[in-house]
């Protein structure tokens, strides 16, 4: 099969530091060629995956990240260059608006992001012409779209080395927003007495708002902030970790630093929303709750899990290999079920 991937244009693929749906698309691109498929990565000029490459909107004009002018110029130039390829696998919100406009190959989209107002007006304005993936059966439940697939990520969990918690601290590892909850994480690590280190991006003015007035208070010796790690920094946290601790305080669609740990050895703690209950098995890769007491009791009994196990999770439900098997059914049954494109007049009629 021959498949054009088109990433969003605002990061590398895979990115150098935060950067959840590129390191995705990083690894579907790589499982894809490896399971014998044809592929073309539509995406930023800095992308270094190694399969076929392809850049429409320069490095300095992709930026700052969401502006429509340039994700629009990106998802035009990727429809154009992805014509004679058998399927489309769109991870762009501006695509499905370009799929109404033109004759164009079968298209799988997938939705990365929260179902909003304008998302949803976007996909059900082109349900006819892009079948649809959610990225967790959580997501899918907060729409009412039909939603032709649930993938969950995957990652190259040989890429994680396995690790025995040693350094004896909590990681959190994330971007900071209030929704996130680093500022409980923090809490939750000095009411349990234990070292927190806390990695995040912190790089728009609310992030630095955030952090500032609501973590920066609650540093201590024990709970401290590292600052962003790149994916060698990611790996060496995680390892060196007891667990995870992600006390996030809204409905993620999916948690890929609770898989990357899963993969690492190094069970997870948090609360029981959103994806959260589809990655983490309560009492055996990790504990789930939502009051401080559960988290707290949590965190006292999670050196008690099998890390083996959680390696072993990751490797059966969240391997690259497993979401590019995925992703390949729904190109299939989205090509066997597709007919013949029209032209935009008449999907709009």
């Amino acid at each position: 099969m021959r498949i054009a991937i088109i990433a969003p244009p605002w990061l590398p693929v895979p990115p150098p530091g935060y950067g959840g749906t590129e390191v995705v698309l990083d690894g579907l691109a790589r499982g894809l060629v490896d399971s014998g498929h044809e592929v073309l990565l539509i995406g930023h000029p800095d992308s270094k995956c190694a399969v076929k490459r392809l850049a429409i909107v320069p490095a300095e004009d992709a930026q700052p990240m969401g502006r429509a002018v340039s994700e629009l110029e990106h998802a035009l130039g990727a429809y154009e260059a992805a014509a004679g390829y058998d399927i489309i696998s769109d991870h762009t919100t501006a695509g499905p608006v370009v799929a109404l406009t033109s004759p164009h190959p079968a298209v799988v989209a997938t939705n990365h992001n929260p179902f909003n107002r304008g998302r949803e007006a976007i996909y059900r304005r082109a349900a006819d012409r892009v079948a649809l993936v959610a990225i967790s059966r959580s997501h899918a439940s907060t729409t009412d779209l039909r939603v032709a697939a649930v993938i969950h990520h995957g990652i190259d969990v040989d890429a994680f080395p396995f690790g025995r918690g040693e350094g004896g601290y909590l990681a959190t590892l994330t971007r900071m927003t209030h929704d996130k909850g680093v500022h409980r994480a923090a809490q939750l690590a000095r009411q349990a007495g234990v070292p927190l280190r806390i990695a995040g991006k912190v790089r728009t003015t609310p992030e630095h708002e955030y952090f500032d007035e609501c973590v920066r208070p609650l540093l201590t010796r024990d709970v401290e902030f590292i600052g962003e790690v790149d994916t060698d920094g990611k790996r060496e946290l995680l390892t060196g970790a007891f667990a995870l601790l992600n006390p996030t305080e809204w409905a993620e669609p999916f948690g890929m630093t609770m898989i990357e740990s899963l993969a690492c050895g190094t069970p997870v703690v948090g609360t029981a929303r959103g994806s959260t209950p589809e990655i983490i098995d309560h009492g055996v890769t990790g504990f789930l709750g939502d009051s401080d007491a559960d988290l707290l009791a949590g965190i006292r009994q999670v050196a008690s899990l099998d890390r083996a196990a959680c390696r072993q999770v990751a490797e059966q439900r969240f391997s690259t290999a497993v979401m590019a098997s995925n992703y390949v059914n729904a190109y299939e049954r989205e090509l066997i079920q597709s007919t013949p494109t029209t032209t935009a007049a008449s999907a709009w009629r």
